[in-house]
């Protein structure tokens, strides 16, 4: 590491400390001279973030447990920065990409690195949905269909913090009504909280005026090596999916539900990402790899569900993911290019992150058989995803 980077990430430990509101100082000072010594990363800087967008504040939030695992996150586009997390050495590893600077993201060719995604996750297809009779157009900014909240989602905004202590951080943003042509006022809260046992929670909440359709998510690129570790195709992954949902050459789903035994899908036994990533199929031919949808259950549970378990080949970090929601998205990275510079000086090279999104299936307002994504007034959406770090 040369003086800059340590430079860099000195300043970033120090900045650590004053965002955090511990009345010991001495103590924090302490507990941040630690962190100093096992971080190999390099944090972006606060004052990189602190800047006025929309007629409101942006900012750099830093959260810590008690494990010294740390998150960075900030309120444009409601982003997970970093994520920051022991590999088998107990070497302090960042397996989330993202930026030095709020800059950055919005010049990024890649629109939705480590952001909140909304109104509506995923594809929905030409961009039309009808509701109680009435249809809705939406900005096509995927091809033919809109994707992910349309021409300016949740990703490009700047929300509001409403609350915050050193391991939590809460969220909230008013979509107003037909804003990107979606009905309803939308006020939505989104809530990360580091959890003692090396758990990021993310708890989604909203309610609206009108009735409305609605699929929130993360949508955090993961390298369980550590950003700018390289490929992605060695880790090991399980997905605890039977079915997946197909899709057409424009990646809409078809409404069917078919089994994944026999196809490249088939993650039920891990298996390493890269296995059958060129294997000889039309899905993976549309889709330039992996992007495709797993059905967990055929509704939002109360209980949580075990979707994934992913194993960094270097690292030995292991990332368990669960959630309420009835499907998880599995994307591969498969349109980085290293056009971007990530955090460090690292580039977004072709397929060196992947994505598991849960979430309700993709064009869902448009195939009754799926899981129903409308939410009505006087109701509560309500989602939890956890992702859960460990190493061997």
């Amino acid at each position: 590491m040369n003086i800059l980077k340590q430079a860099t990430a000195i300043l970033s430990v120090i900045i650590f400390a004053a965002c955090n509101n511990a009345s010991d100082k001495e103590a924090k000072t302490e507990t941040d001279t630690t962190a100093v010594k096992k971080v190999e990363a390099t944090l972006p800087s606060k004052e990189s973030f602190h800047q006025v967008m929309d007629g409101k504040q942006v900012d750099l939030y830093f959260l810590k447990n008690k494990n010294n695992m740390q998150a960075m996150v900030t309120n444009y586009g409601g982003r997970l920065v970093s994520l920051i997390v022991p590999d088998k050495n107990n070497k302090m590893t960042d397996v989330v990409l993202g930026f030095d600077s709020v800059q950055q993201y919005r010049a990024s060719t890649e629109a939705y690195f480590g952001a909140t995604i909304g109104r509506f996750g995923n594809r929905i297809a030409k961009g039309k949905f009808v509701l109680d009779g009435k249809s809705y157009s939406l900005f096509t900014n995927n091809g033919p269909n809109t994707l992910h909240g349309g021409k300016k989602g949740f990703q490009d905004v700047v929300w509001d913090v409403v609350g915050s202590n050193d391991s939590s951080i809460q969220l909230s943003y008013l979509s107003k009504d037909g804003e990107e042509n979606f009905p309803g006022n939308l006020t939505v809260n989104v809530t990360y909280t580091l959890q003692d046992d090396n758990t990021l929670k993310i708890d989604y909440e909203a309610k609206t005026d009108k009735k409305t359709i609605i699929n929130l998510t993360n949508h955090a690129f993961f390298n369980l090596n550590g950003q700018g570790s390289g490929s992605i195709l060695n880790h090991v992954l399980q997905i605890n999916a039977d079915k997946y949902t197909p899709a057409d050459s424009t990646l809409i789903a078809t409404g069917k539900i078919d089994p994944v035994a026999n196809t490249p899908y088939d993650f039920t036994k891990p298996t390493a990402i890269g296995a059958r990533i060129e294997d000889k199929n039309e899905q993976l031919k549309n889709g330039n790899g992996y992007d495709i949808n797993y059905v967990l259950g055929m509704n939002v549970s109360k209980q949580f569900r075990h979707a994934a378990t992913v194993t960094g080949d270097k690292s030995g970090i292991i990332m368990d993911v669960y959630t309420v929601e009835p499907g998880l998205q599995f994307y591969t990275g498969n349109f980085m290019r290293g056009k971007n510079t990530m955090k460090g000086g690292s580039k977004d090279e072709f397929r060196t992150a992947f994505c598991l999104e849960t979430q309700h299936f993709p064009d869902a307002p448009n195939k009754p058989n799926f899981p129903s994504p409308v939410l009505k007034p006087g109701e509560v959406y309500k989602s939890t995803s956890l992702y859960r770090f460990s190493a061997k």
